[in-house]
């Protein structure tokens, strides 16, 4: 079979989709590409051209996958041996872990032939590949496969995600994956993709696709289209293509702030240094970073040619609300840049949290015109990080460098009255290391749990575990973990949770829980209520709220890595059954 995918590289045809097939648009294509020649590899590791398209179906509203992903090509490729699932960009993003299969590999051959997807010699069509995806036939097809309902997919409510995938040999193996997967596994491999099948793996793959415009929280890519690029670009920008179904929101300025920081909160600013040439020990590169009135300066950075890393600084937020300039700027090894320039400027707006404590309620509180129970708002979740770090060792290569000189003994011969030289060569050589700077890649992760404890005050002598009657009081409780491999110069613990209430529909009021226990399994209680009688760490439930669940919900932010804020939303009830009238009795004496 791996011959015969082998013979279809020369025999491919490229697809041509006449106006007639596809003459329904439908959605709009948020797509590029690039790519070129496929060059040479290693023997064992080789492409045969086969590709196809990995498609995820997308809610707008909070970046959520809601079918599972399916896989699309044009070609027989059942002897796939090693996988990845079916998991998409955006779930990576969010967190899931890459994990290899060797399970039976599914994936559907349209009957109208996809165009090519991933170019073998520049023979992408990015228009074509635009034109079949945003057609009426192919949106159908996609529904008809995930189950989807095709009014809603075109509803403007949500967006297909497309993946390049590419069939290609990894040591001999036949092996399916998307760019960001092929990208993870080579870090897994230790760079093997990269060294012996690059110009799949870290450029026509990647390249084939990418954004116009930002979207669905991926940036647009401004980056070389011709050259190969590294695991973190392709991880952070690359291999994605998206379609839309409503006009798309109109374009950030340039005034924007690139960070959000919250005061008086230690926090990481960072930039992806990237290396055209080797940046080596003898040659560093360092980072400065300008910001307020301090440098900060990172010293010593190596990296391997055509790869890259991140640098940062961690720093802590003045205690007041303003906006900063940040200036990351490249000094030493003049290969090192980043997105090719020596010096990039952005802007970080640090932001007091304002807590709107909720008004005192009342015994006299009515429930508010039109009031229902509102949905537990979506919000998107970083709960994983990774990143790495690159050093270099010397690796000596000892090596006889000769040098041979004549070592002359002079005889005088009566015979012939001459002088006869009776020397001999000598090497006098020395041993010369050609050796060479070895370079290796730490990988750090981080990754955040948290849970939430909501229950019943101690002073609701009625309660019955999280059952209670209206209008009393509430404690919450936040757990949180931060695990890491990585030195405490790289991490922060989670250092704020706000908590939000259904009765405000989880919007206007909000309180700042407080820190009880401190470092990188820190907890967090409701503080002190002025309200309360006994100063109780409680919030109050309103009289008129309805029978049923209570359910309020606490963000919990600024666990800072790296490879940014880690974050996630979190929720718990109680049960309200009744008010705190019914616990009233009333009787002549």
């Amino acid at each position: 079979m791996r011959k015969k995918l082998l013979f279809l590289s020369v025999l491919v045809l490229i697809v041509s989709i006449s106006s007639s097939s596809f003459s329904a648009a439908v959605g709009e294509g948020n797509i590029d590409g690039g790519g070129g020649g496929v060059g040479k590899n290693k023997e064992g590791y080789y492409w045969s051209g086969a590709d196809g398209v990995r498609v995820t179906i997308i809610r707008d509203s909070d970046n959520k996958a809601v079918t599972t992903s399916i896989d699309l090509t044009n070609f027989a490729v059942s002897d796939v041996e090693i996988h990845f699932g079916k998991v998409s960009k955006i779930q990576y993003k969010s967190g899931t872990a890459l994990t290899l299969s060797m399970g039976a590999y599914t994936y559907n051959i349209p009957n109208t032939p996809l165009p090519r997807i991933v170019p073998i010699q520049g023979d992408a069509n990015i228009e074509t590949i635009k034109r079949y995806f945003c057609s009426e036939y192919t949106l159908k097809v996609i529904a008809d496969i995930t189950g989807f309902n095709y009014a809603n997919l075109i509803s403007g409510e949500y967006k297909l995600l497309l993946e390049p995938l590419a069939y290609f040999n990894v040591g001999g193996v036949l092996t399916a994956a998307t760019a960001h997967e092929a990208a993870l596994y080579d870090q897994i491999l230790g760079g093997d993709l990269r060294q012996n099948i690059s110009s799949l793996s870290h450029k026509n793959l990647p390249l084939s696709m990418f954004l116009e415009t930002s979207d669905l929280g991926f940036p647009a890519w401004d980056g070389s289209t011709t050259e190969k690029v590294s695991n973190a670009q392709i991880l952070s920008s690359l291999g994605l293509g998206i379609v839309r179904f409503r006009e798309a929101d109109p374009p950030v300025s340039l005034e924007t702030t690139n960070y959000e920081y919250r005061v008086d909160t230690d926090v990481m600013s960072s930039i992806t240094l990237s290396a055209g040439n080797r940046v080596a020990p003898d040659n560093p590169a360092s980072v400065s970073f300008d910001i307020g009135d301090r440098t900060y300066t990172v010293n010593d950075i190596v990296i391997p040619e055509g790869e890259s890393q991140v640098v940062w600084v961690k720093w802590h937020t003045p205690p007041a609300s303003q906006k900063m300039t940040i200036t990351a700027r490249v000094n030493g090894n003049g290969s090192a840049s980043i997105n090719g320039a020596r010096e990039k400027t952005f802007t970080a707006n640090v932001v007091d949290l304002n807590e709107k404590v909720p008004p005192n309620p009342t015994a006299n509180d009515v429930r508010p015109n039109g009031y229902v129970l509102p949905t537990i708002p979506a919000k998107q979740q970083k709960i994983s990080a990774s990143w790495g770090l690159w050093s270099a060792f010397w690796e000596p290569k000892w090596e006889w460098k000769s040098d041979w000189d004549w070592d002359s003994d002079w005889e005088y011969d009566e015979a012939s009255e001459q002088w006869i030289d009776n020397g001999s060569w000598v090497d006098n050589g020395s041993w010369v290391d050609n050796g060479d700077w070895v370079y290796e890649r730490t990988n750090y992760t981080a990754s955040l749990t948290a849970s939430m404890n909501v229950h019943p005050d101690e002073k609701v002598s009625t309660a019955n575990n999280k059952t209670m009657r209206s209008g009393y009081g509430i404690n919450m409780n936040v757990k949180t973990s931060l695990n890491s491999n990585a030195p405490s110069s790289s991490i922060t613990d989670v250092q704020n949770v706000l908590s939000y209430y259904p009765e405000f529909s989880y919007n206007t009021y909000l309180r700042i829980l407080e820190k009880t226990k401190t470092g990188y399994s820190a907890e967090f209680n409701l503080r002190s209520n002025e309200f309360s009688t006994y100063s109780g760490r409680v919030h109050f439930t309103p009289i008129w709220f309805p029978d049923g669940r209570y359910e309020p919900i606490a963000t919990v932010m600024d666990a800072w890595t790296p490879d940014g804020m880690l974050t996630c939303t979190l929720s718990d009830f109680i049960n309200i059954s009744g008010n705190l009238y019914d616990d009233w009795h009333i009787a002549p004496k």
